[in-house]
C-alpha cells in the first residue's frame, strides 16, 4: 500500500502537477488541516506547548480567538504562558510612562 502511494505521488510530480514532493506534501497537509479542524487545534496546541508559536499565532492556526484558545489550553490542561518581557523593554515602558506623566503634569 505504501509503495503504491509513493508511486502515485511520483506520478503527480511527473505529470507536472507539483514541482517536488515537498510541494505536494505541503499542499496535502494544508488541505488536511483545512478539512479537519480538530487536527488544526491539536497542531496549534503542540506548537504552542513547544514554544514554537505565540498564543496569538496558535489561536489563529486553531481557528479560534485568543480567549477561546486560552479556554482550550485550560480544558486540555496546558498552562498559559505569559510572555516574558526583556529588561530593556520594561525600562523603555517605564521611561515612556514617565514622559507621559511629565507631559500631563506640565499642562
Amino acid at each position: 500500500m505504501r509503495l503504491k502511494l509513493l508511486e502515485d505521488l511520483d506520478l503527480l510530480i511527473e505529470q507536472g502537477l507539483y514541482e517536488s514532493k515537498d510541494e505536494l506534501l505541503e499542499d496535502a497537509v494544508r488541505t488536511l488541516l483545512r478539512t479537519r479542524p480538530e487536527l488544526r487545534q491539536k497542531l496549534a496546541l503542540a506548537l504552542y506547548t513547544r514554544g514554537r508559536v505565540s498564543l496569538a499565532r496558535a489561536a489563529e492556526m486553531a481557528g479560534l480567538d485568543q480567549e477561546a484558545f486560552k479556554a482550550l489550553l485550560h480544558d486540555v490542561g496546558i498552562a498559559y504562558r505569559i510572555p516574558s518581557v526583556g529588561k530593556h523593554a520594561v525600562h523603555e515602558e517605564v521611561n515612556l510612562l514617565r514622559a507621559e506623566r511629565s507631559d500631563s503634569d506640565a499642562e
